[in-house]
């Protein structure tokens, strides 16, 4: 019995001090005086005591600085400089954009949740609150899908007007300059309720409110450039856009082959150092309207006119587009979704050297520029955009579950249903939570280059599920284009979102990961730093700290991560209770086994693991997961608990954990060394996978909370546009979610009727009038039932044409191009595209559906 205690006590002693991340000098003396305990009370024989004392000393001998540098340190040094792959003045940029904030914490395995619990909940001022109460509800009522899409292919003259007079384009630009000076958090709500109305004006706003010439001015750019730019982009007499996509690199913007050469040359009659620019660039947003083009290219002098360098890198500069040698102008139709994109090139286009954006002190530091601001950028317009959808078609599908009906009942209460419109709910609660929690992180002047990716990535991905089951439960009354189809443009939208700045296979596979390995671990940066010191004796300092502090957090995360994973992570301390504590531990666990998992996939793989992009890709995955059920936290506190949105809480965090779980089953399946993969499996999961997937019976629970007037169905769509008006379909919809909660006793009574004889009409309409002549119904009470089945008839009806307002003219095609806000050079580029127009101008007739014939209602 002796003996079993005392292997308990000097097996638990170490794991226990390293789960609670002792230092090496406290965890030495614990150790000894364990170990001495041992020797004297229940030593037997000398074999295994003077094992365990020779252990002792080794550990005893780490305290020794002097000596540990010059025997450990110094070699490991030597093999790490070795093993240390090369890195491009481009990646040390991308690594130093932005900050670390709660991903390093989640990437160090003990995550301090104060860190994250006491940011303040996200509060928008009285301005952002009153613009998105004001100009933002009345640009939502003045957007016609229909007409911007499918008549005009661009937005209409008012609308452009209306976006430009009323500082859409300038929420990111301080008031000392004219703009709205609305902070990250009130940009994004703008957003995300006018996406929820139309994706091509959401798409056309958020870009000057993104990486473009504001941003970079704003924090690059000259006094000079800021007085001669900035109050034009604020009042909308200046058009932005940003060129960075060359035809023949993709997403590769550092292989751009746009250039700019530093030559003399006359501009605006006098001569000057200027940059004689070619450049050729597709994909680009506002460009077809734009009269200020941000332009990155590769800059060169040759002559030495500006420097001692011949080549100077990417460099970014503004360039008036009225400028000879520029073509703008045509435009690209993405995917139906018609806001103005188009190509843009120059030839020989001559510009002062001072057109540099921070004059040309920053030439050469473009790249460097554009991943600082992306690291912001990327956290706010396109996961708004991705959520402002995604609420759209929740709050859409909810009610449309409810008021169609299929075999008597509404088609939300069959369980298939059910299971995809719980996955919309619950998507788009964790895409609300991700952005407002990361949002009020940047309002606090945070700038998390990680957590921007995976918001980008997540937000975009979940978003394209949302509109996949929102399609699926819709079906035909989705896929038939027309004016009072309100889902498929949405639904059309979804890849663009998938694929610009950064495009998701490139952001999952290379960035989150491939960034945060370095970027938030809490060791890494500062051992590459050490080795690549030119002071041999600094260095060997600073990498004597960092290793052995690496060493410790590796033997941590390793005891914290089988303890926790082997007590289901009960007994983990968290700064919460009830429902939601049990998450709170799980996130803890995980993270202990991520970073675990991470280190030992750095260690083994080294540089190679850049090129095993799959196990990158799986990390990043599980890093982002307990990232998100992080958020869906952080956003329930911030909402102040309702305990009625638990079931969206939950859901959100079971899937998020459990495809943590599941990735890094997939990380420990696929890892090259098996050795280091079955000790890791032992560490990571000594239960097996234990978590599971949400439950159906909870799915039920979000459903009824969906397809009926709920307060969780209202605080979730809580920033979509859903004012009750003709031309607003969310609105109609939930006003006839209201009355089929209103007349759900009436149909009762009828059912009833029916099913007892006193009722024999087989189609509704008949019903509701035999109803009323028998007395089942009141005439009051038959007129109610009526409305509500007209309005149904009327929101699940579709729109039909005549063929001549469908084919080809010869005039065009179906889109006439309305007239652009603003005078810009269109010059023809090289191809013969043709645009068609709609037949004869005219606007499809809506025709009325035609009256159904089902059987007598069933009640709910």
């Amino acid at each position: 019995m002796s003996s079993i205690f005392w292997f308990v006590v000097l097996t638990a002693a170490p794991i226990a001090l390293a789960y609670r991340r002792v230092d090496l000098k406290v965890s030495t003396i614990a150790l000894g005086v364990v170990l001495l305990a041992y020797t004297i009370v229940a030593a037997e024989g000398i074999v295994w005591p003077l094992f365990l004392w020779l252990l002792f000393a080794a550990l005893a001998a780490l305290n020794l600085v002097e000596l540990r540098r010059e025997h450990v340190s110094a070699r490991l040094l030597e093999i790490v400089r070795d093993m240390l792959p090369q890195m491009s003045k481009t990646e040390q940029d991308a690594l130093e954009a932005g900050n670390v904030w709660w991903d390093g914490e989640l990437f160090g395995g003990m995550p301090d949740w104060n860190a994250l619990l006491t940011l303040p909940p996200p509060k928008l001022t009285e301005e952002e609150q009153a613009f998105l109460d004001g100009p933002t509800e009345h640009l939502c009522r003045i957007l016609d899908d229909w007409q911007i899409t499918h008549e005009l292919c661009d937005l209409p003259d008012e609308v452009w007007e209306y976006i430009r007079r009323d500082g859409f384009f300038s929420m990111n630009i301080p008031k000392d300059y004219g703009g709205m000076g609305f902070s990250p958090l009130g940009v994004s709500m703008v957003l995300t309720k006018i996406a929820s109305r139309n994706s091509t004006a959401a798409s056309t706003i958020g870009v000057p409110n993104s990486l473009g010439p504001a941003e970079l001015l704003l924090h690059y750019g000259t006094d000079e450039q800021k007085q001669r730019w900035l109050p034009g982009l604020a009042s909308g007499e200046e058009i932005p856009c940003f060129a960075l996509t060359s035809p023949r690199v993709g997403s590769d913007a550092t292989a751009i082959t746009d250039t700019g050469v530093v030559c003399k040359g006359r501009f605006e009659g006098r001569e000057t150092i200027g940059i004689r620019l070619n450049w050729e660039n597709r994909y680009i947003t506002l460009a077809p309207v734009a009269t200020v083009l941000g332009l990155a290219f590769k800059l060169y002098d040759p002559d030495g006119l500006i420097g001692d360098r011949e080549e100077y890198g990417i460099t970014a500069a503004l360039i008036p587009t009225k400028l000879p040698g520029i073509e703008i102008g045509r435009r690209h139709f993405p995917i139906n979704i018609p806001f103005q994109n188009g190509p843009t090139s120059g030839k020989d286009v001559f510009v002062p050297v001072d057109y540099i954006i921070g004059g040309v002190t920053m030439a050469g530091q473009g790249w460097r520029m554009l991943v600082q601001q992306l690291s912001v950028g990327r956290s706010v317009v396109l996961p708004s955009n991705a959520r402002g959808g995604a609420l759209a078609a929740v709050y859409a599908t909810g009610a449309y579950a409810r008021i169609r009906r299929q075999f008597g009942l509404p088609i939300g209460k069959f369980h298939g249903v059910g299971e995809a419109l719980a996955r919309m709910a619950g998507y788009a609660y964790t895409m609300s939570a991700a952005s407002r929690v990361t949002c009020t992180a940047l309002n606090a002047g945070e700038r998390p280059s990680v957590p921007s990716a995976i918001l980008k990535y997540h937000n975009t991905e979940m978003a394209r599920d949302v509109g996949n089951d929102a399609m699926d439960i819709h079906g035909g009354k989705a896929i038939m284009l027309g004016p009072g189809n309100y889902l498929a443009r949405n639904y059309q939208s979804v890849p663009i979102s998938i694929t610009v700045e950064g495009a998701n296979i490139l952001t999952r596979n290379l960035i989150i990961f491939g960034q945060g390995a370095i970027r938030c671990h809490p060791y890494v940066r500062a051992e590459m730093d050490a080795a690549r010191d030119s002071d041999p004796e600094r260095g060997l300092a600073e990498f004597d700290r960092a290793i052995f502090g690496h060493a410790g957090h590796v033997l941590s995360n390793a005891a914290r991560s089988f303890v926790l994973a082997a007590t289901h992570s009960r007994f983990s301390g968290v700064p919460a209770a009830g429902a939601t504590r049990r998450y709170f531990q799980h996130i803890n666990r995980y993270s202990a086994s991520f970073a675990l998992a991470a280190d030992a996939a750095m260690l083994t793989l080294g540089g190679a693991l850049k090129r095993r992009e799959l196990l990158s890709a799986r990390l990043g995955d599980v890093l982002s997961h307990i990232y998100m059920a992080s958020m869906v936290l952080k956003h329930y506190q911030d909402q102040g608990e309702p305990s009625a949105d638990l079931p969206l809480v939950e859901w959100a965090c079971r899937t998020q954990l459990y495809r943590a779980q599941e990735q890094l089953h997939g990380l420990l399946r696929n890892f090259p060394n098996r050795w280091v993969a079955a000790v890791l499996r032992v560490l990571i999961f000594p239960r097996g996978r234990t978590f599971s997937s949400p439950s159906d019976e909870l799915g039920q629970q979000i459903v009824e909370l969906m397809i009926n007037p709920t307060e969780t169905r209202e605080r979730l769509a809580d920033c979509a546009y859903t004012a009750v008006e003709p031309a607003n379909p969310l609105g109609l919809l939930q006003e006839a979610l209201e009355m089929a909660e209103s007349v759900k006793s009436l149909e009762r009574k009828m059912l009833d009727a029916w099913r007892a004889g006193e009722i024999v009409s087989e189609d509704v309409p008949g019903q509701i009038d035999e109803a009323e002549r028998k007395g089942v119904l009141t005439a009051d009470e038959a007129a109610a039932v009526r409305a509500f089945d007209d309005k149904v008839m009327e929101l699940t009806g579709v729109d039909d044409f005549a063929d001549s307002e469908l084919g080809r003219t010869q005039a065009g095609a179906t889109c006439a191009p309305a007239e652009k806000p603003v005078e810009a050079a269109r010059k023809p580029a090289r191809g013969t595209g043709k645009r068609t127009s709609r037949a004869a101008g005219k606007k499809p007739q809506r025709k009325k559906a035609a009256p159904r014939k089902p059987r007598a209602t069933s009640a709910d």
